[in-house]
């Protein structure tokens, strides 16, 4: 069941997020597009940071985000990484080991004002 949500996850993601995806966001992270808010991940070593930002670039408060979660593929093994806010626009989470290139990450939360935001990134 797990495999299947995941699966699911994934497949949806593209659907979910728009196409525009930039080259590096402010923070050295790749920033993909979601709902009008901009998604940036940072993985250095254990820690997975997402960093947000409204359309126009203002950060978007992470205090109150519900439900945050990264399902992280990497290496044939999948994991999930639950997200804790962080002020004032971040994300934080633990990863078991540094992301392998290739790694896939889908990221998803309820932001406090009822938003939705999804990502998806693939580690390079």
């Amino acid at each position: 069941m797990k495999h299947l949500i995941l699966a699911l996850a994934i497949a949806a993601a593209p659907f979910t997020t728009a196409a525009h995806e930039m080259a590096k966001g402010p923070n050295g992270g790749p920033v993909v597009d979601s709902a009008g808010h901009h998604v940036e991940m940072v993985a250095k070593g254990s820690e997975l940071v997402l960093f947000l930002t409204e359309a126009d670039d203002k950060p978007l408060a992470s205090a109150g985000a519900k439900n945050a979660r990264a399902i992280v593929q990497d290496g044939g093994k999948t994991a999930t990484v639950p997200l804790q806010p962080a002020e004032p626009n971040r994300l934080v989470g633990a990863l078991a080991q540094p992301l392998g290139s290739g790694a896939r990450v889908v990221v998803s939360a309820t932001m406090a004002d009822g938003h939705a935001v999804q990502a998806r990134f693939v580690n390079n």
